[in-house]
C-alpha cells in the first residue's frame, strides 16, 4: 500500500471536520448551546475528545464554524462577480438559488435555523456575524437606492426578514408552503 499524499490527506481532515461540524449542530439544536459538552460531540461524531480539539481550539470556534459555514453557503450566491455592485439579474439569481439552496438540503436549514435562534448563538457569534454581513447589506442597500426604494435602509431590513421568514416558513412545513408562488412574488417585488 502506498503512502497517502498531501491531497488525500487534505480530503480525510476535510471530511473529518465536515463530520464533527455535522454532529455539532445536530446536537446543538437538540440539546442546546450550552448543554451540549465536546464529549457528547466526540462520541455523535465517532472520535475522542482529543482528535476533536485537532480541528477546532473549542466548542465556541466549533459554534463560529457551523454558524459561518451556513451562511457562507448563502453568500457565495450574493454578488457572483463580487464587484460590490449588484445587479436585477444577480439580486433574482441570488432569491432563486436562495430557495433552490434551502430546498436542496432543508435538514441542514432546519437545524441551522434552530441553532441560530438561541439567544447564546449571538453571543458568540455576535461581532463576526455583523461583520460579514454588513457589507452584504450596504451593497443591498445601495440596490434600492439605485432602484428608487422610498427608504433604501429599511428596504434592506425589509428584504432580510421576507428573506429569513420565507425560509423558516419553508422548513417547517415544506409539503403545503407554495414556495414557488412565493418566491415569484418576492422577485416581482424586487425586480
Amino acid at each position: 500500500m502506498s503512502p497517502r499524499t498531501s491531497e488525500q490527506y487534505k480530503e480525510i481532515r476535510e471530511s473529518k471536520r465536515n463530520l464533527i461540524m455535522e454532529s455539532t449542530l445536530k446536537l446543538f439544536a437538540k440539546h442546546g448551546v450550552y448543554h451540549t459538552t465536546v464529549n457528547m460531540i466526540a462520541q455523535d461524531a465517532g472520535i475522542s475528545k482529543g482528535l476533536m480539539y485537532n480541528y477546532f481550539k473549542s466548542k465556541e470556534d466549533l459554534l463560529r464554524s457551523v454558524v459561518f459555514q451556513g451562511i457562507n453557503k448563502l453568500l457565495v450566491l450574493f454578488d457572483p462577480d463580487h464587484d460590490g455592485v449588484l445587479t436585477k439579474t444577480e439580486l433574482k439569481y441570488f432569491i432563486e438559488e436562495t430557495f433552490r439552496t434551502i430546498q436542496k438540503d432543508i435538514q441542514f436549514w432546519k437545524i441551522y435555523f434552530s441553532v441560530l435562534s438561541q439567544p447564546q448563538v449571538l453571543k458568540i457569534v455576535g461581532g463576526k456575524f455583523w461583520e460579514i454581513l454588513n457589507p452584504v447589506s450596504k451593497i443591498l442597500e445601495n440596490y434600492f437606492k439605485r432602484n428608487r426604494f422610498k427608504n433604501p435602509e429599511i428596504e434592506t431590513r425589509f428584504f432580510g426578514a421576507i428573506m429569513d421568514g420565507i425560509c423558516i416558513n419553508y422548513i417547517i412545513d415544506p409539503d403545503n408552503f407554495p414556495l414557488e408562488e412565493i418566491k415569484q412574488k418576492v422577485i416581482d417585488l424586487y425586480i
